[in-house]
C-alpha cells in the first residue's frame, strides 16, 4: 500500500528536478551575482569581489529605480485590466455571434497571437513614426495637424503606444481563454435567468462572471506577471525614438544596467527586486487560487 502511494511522486520526481534545476540555476546565479561586484573584469576572467548587500543598499538611495518600479507598477496594472476587459469583451461578442464571425474572430486573433513579436514591432514603429507613419498621415487626413509630430518623443504619449500594442498581442490569450469559460456555462441556467426577467448585463453579472471568476483569475494573474516583465515591445520602441532613461521599465533598466553599463552585479540585484514584486503583486491571485483548490 506505502508503495503504491510512492509511485506517483516517483513518477513525478524527474521532472520536478528537472524544473527544479533548470529554474533554481538562474535564480541562484542572479542572487550570488547580486552579491557581488560584478562589471566588464569579471567578464575576462577577473574573480568578482564580495560586496554583501551594498548593491541593495545602493538602490535603496537611488530615485532613478523607484521611478522605474513605480512607473512598471502603473503600466503593469492598467495594462492588465485593459487587456482583461477588452478580452471578456470579445469573448461575450464571439459568444452572441454566429458560426462564421465567430470562426473569423477566433481566427483572426490566432493570427494576431502568432505573430512573431519583431515582425509585429516593425509594422507598429512604421505605423508610429514621426516622418512616414500611418498614424500621421491619417490624422492629416482627418484634417488634424500632426505632421512630423513624434509620438515615441514624450513619455505619455509613448506609454499610450505601448499599451495598445501590449494589449493588442495579449488580447488574444485572454479572449480565447475567456471564450472557452464562457462555452462551459449551461445554457438552460441562462435561459432560466432571461425567463424569470434578468435583462444580458444582469445574466452577464451575476452568472457569467461568478462561473467563470477562476478564468478571469488565472489570465489576471498571468497578464500581471508577463506586462510586469514586458521588454521587447518597450526596448523595440526605445530604439525607435523613444527617449531612454524616461521610458524605461524594470526590464529595459535592467538590460541597461547589465548589458549597457556593464554593472551586473547590480542589475542582478534589481532583477531580484523584479522577481519579489512579481511575487507580491500575484500573491493575492495566487491565494486565491489555493483557497478555490482547497
Amino acid at each position: 500500500m506505502a508503495t503504491r502511494r510512492r509511485i506517483p511522486f516517483l513518477l513525478v520526481a524527474p521532472t520536478v528536478l528537472v524544473l527544479g534545476a533548470a529554474l533554481g540555476y538562474p535564480v541562484g546565479w542572479q542572487v550570488v551575482t547580486s552579491l557581488q561586484k560584478f562589471g566588464l573584469l569579471q567578464q575576462f576572467g577577473q574573480p568578482p569581489e564580495w560586496v554583501g548587500l551594498d548593491n541593495y543598499a545602493a538602490l535603496v538611495t537611488d530615485p532613478t529605480l523607484w521611478a522605474v518600479v513605480a512607473r512598471s507598477i502603473v503600466f503593469c496594472v492598467v495594462v492588465a485590466a485593459t487587456t482583461v476587459v477588452a478580452g471578456g469583451l470579445i469573448a461575450l461578442l464571439m459568444r452572441r455571434v454566429g458560426t462564421a464571425a465567430r470562426l473569423t474572430l477566433q481566427v483572426s486573433l490566432l493570427v494576431a497571437w502568432a505573430m512573431p513579436v519583431v515582425a509585429s514591432m516593425t509594422v507598429w514603429a512604421w505605423i508610429v513614426d514621426w516622418r512616414r507613419g500611418l498614424l500621421n498621415w491619417l490624422l492629416e487626413r482627418l484634417g488634424v495637424d500632426a505632421a512630423g509630430h513624434n509620438w515615441l518623443a514624450e513619455p505619455l504619449s509613448f506609454f499610450v503606444i505601448a499599451a495598445v500594442i501590449v494589449v493588442w498581442m495579449s488580447v488574444p490569450f485572454v479572449a480565447l481563454s475567456i471564450y472557452a469559460g464562457l462555452t462551459q456555462i449551461s445554457p438552460e441556467v441562462l435561459e432560466a435567468a432571461e425567463i424569470d426577467g434578468a435583462t444580458g448585463w444582469q445574466r452577464v453579472r451575476h452568472i457569467m462572471l461568478p462561473l467563470i471568476a477562476p478564468v478571469l483569475s488565472i489570465v489576471l494573474l498571468l497578464q500581471l506577471i508577463w506586462d510586469l516583465r514586458v521588454f521587447t515591445q518597450i526596448k523595440l520602441l526605445q530604439d525607435a525614438g523613444g527617449v531612454v532613461n524616461e521610458t524605461n521599465l524594470l526590464g529595459t533598466y535592467i538590460y541597461q544596467l547589465g548589458t549597457g553599463s556593464g554593472d551586473f552585479g547590480t542589475s542582478s540585484a534589481v532583477s531580484i527586486l523584479m522577481l519579489v514584486l512579481t511575487l507580491a503583486l500575484s500573491w493575492y491571485y495566487v491565494r486565491s487560487l489555493m483557497k478555490e483548490e482547497t
